[in-house]
């Protein structure tokens, strides 16, 4: 059985670290990422790599655990995104679902 809260922490550990590829170690092969906030959705790992690069990496975005609640498969976390982006700091959230102690799908969103 999965520990999910370590499993988020360290998820968190390793964005923060910008090593893109332990990161996509987190996703099954399949997984999907969607983001309503920038209006698309990410699939397998090589969309997943591209919202990475692009939205972590690109704008040096750290990411801070504020909240999280965890069902038997899934898991929800509020956190806060400090980087070079217009708001220089502002909320997010992310909804997982995991699926073979993976990451099976994620949505991702901003908390304004």
């Amino acid at each position: 059985m999965m520990n999910i809260e370590t499993f988020i922490k360290d998820w968190i550990a390793v964005s923060n670290s910008y090593d893109t590829e332990k990161y996509l170690e987190f996703y099954n092969e399949n997984a999907v990422l969607d983001d309503p906030s920038v209006g698309r959705k990410f699939t397998c790992h090589s969309g997943i790599k591209d919202y990475f690069v692009s939205y972590f990496i690109g704008y040096k975005t750290q990411t801070e655990l504020r909240k999280l609640e965890i069902k038997e498969n899934s898991a929800y976390l509020e956190v806060e995104f400090t980087g070079e982006f217009p708001e220089g700091k502002i909320g997010g959230s992310f909804d997982f679902t995991f699926k073979n102690d993976k990451i099976e799908f994620v949505k991702a969103d901003l908390i304004h």
